[in-house]
């Protein structure tokens, strides 16, 4: 899973691994966390975070908001992106295609983007894409 690549990673001393993970409430971030470490998610406690950004903009607009703000970080600065297009089990999901419009990915130009659709409470499309991202994005550097 997860953690036998990041360690894989870590092992060379000149690469530098960080992962930030974020998502509304109820979005499925503890679940997806737990699918890429291989643990069971049989018995999640629901967690939450509550977030000072923008707290007057609807709920929908706040992804695209904190995006935006992230990726003007200095420390991030050419941090390559993978968006988990979660819940993708469910018939009401918003297909990957229509949150990368809602997050305006197609206008991010200084970095390496990918959206993926998954499901974590099925673990359907990620353990995978992450595996090939973090490969190509480590060959790449």
């Amino acid at each position: 899973g997860l953690l036998s690549i990041l360690r894989k990673l870590k092992s060379a001393p000149d690469q530098e691994v960080r992962i930030l993970l974020l998502g509304l409430d109820n979005a499925g971030k503890t679940t997806l966390l737990k699918q890429l470490a291989s643990e069971d998610i049989s018995h999640i406690t629901p967690t939450q975070v509550s977030t000072a950004l923008a707290p007057d903009a609807p709920r929908s607009l706040r992804p695209a908001w904190e995006l935006a703000e992230l990726l003007e970080e200095e420390k991030l600065s050419c941090v390559p992106v993978l968006i988990f297009a979660n819940k993708q089990d469910l018939l009401t999901a918003a297909p990957a295609s229509e949150i990368a419009e809602g997050l305006n990915l197609h206008t991010i130009r200084d970095r390496v983007w990918q959206i993926q659709s998954c499901s974590a409470l099925t673990g359907e499309g990620v353990q995978v894409r992450l595996q090939e991202d973090l490969a190509t994005w480590q060959h790449d550097s």
